[in-house]
């Protein structure tokens, strides 16, 4: 550092009118320092210093960020948008959770209210599927017994049948997203009742650091 202040000290004692100038410090690509009152082009983009006449730093000008480091602060900016979005989103949950119940007991039976609504359709859908079953069964005896007397079968006999079996399939899908909602109900609403302690805990711990420090005053 002491070399270079001497070195700029030269270069403006060799030309006065360099002292009211601006004057510029840059480093070339073999490490070496040059002072002068230009920059040539080629260091333009380069990391470089602004100095006064006394030779203090002005200015200081960072290096123009190459296509990768551009591509990794748009990757970073994106990642640090999406992390704040997040914490974001859980504020307003947690807003929303505290806001609606007030305690444990609330949520268990919200869950359980629901769960139980669920249950009635699975239970529903359980019942028609018997249904269509038993009167599957019993038209296909039906069949039996007419083959057995060597009669036609009624078309709309087995049309019947086509039908009941339709309404098995569909009833067996309503049943299993039924089923689907229900464990998410279950699952969602645990970790509802899990969050909701944390924030009771907090605002325990908050309202007890107020208190303490109320007392001390």
């Amino acid at each position: 550092m002491r070399f270079a202040l001497l070195t700029l000290t030269a270069v403006i004692l060799m030309n006065p009118l360099m002292a009211h100038a601006k004057m510029y410090k840059w480093v070339d690509e073999d490490g070496q320092m040059h002072f002068g009152d230009r920059i040539p082009p080629k260091y333009q983009v380069k990391e470089h210093q602004e100095l006064n006449e006394l030779g203090v730093t002005m200015k200081h000008q960072k290096a123009a960020k190459t296509a990768e480091e551009k591509a990794e602060e748009k990757r970073l900016a994106k990642e640090k948008n999406q992390a704040d979005l997040i914490v974001k989103k859980q504020k307003q949950r947690d807003r929303v959770l505290l806001d609606t119940y007030t305690t444990e007991r609330d949520l268990v039976v919200a869950r359980d209210s629901r769960i139980e609504a669920i249950e009635s359709q699975i239970q529903l859908a359980d019942s028609i599927i018997k249904d269509s079953n038993d009167k599957i069964a019993t038209m296909e005896k039906q069949v039996t017994q007419i083959k057995a007397s060597n009669r036609d079968i009624p078309p709309a006999l087995f049309e019947r049948i086509d039908n009941q079996k339709q309404q098995v399939k569909v009833q067996s899908s309503v049943k299993e997203n039924h089923e689907k909602r229900r464990d998410e109900i279950s699952i969602q609403f645990n970790d509802y009742i899990s969050r909701f302690n944390v924030l009771k805990a907090e605002q325990k711990a908050k309202r007890e650091r107020i208190e303490k420090q109320r007392a001390l005053h």
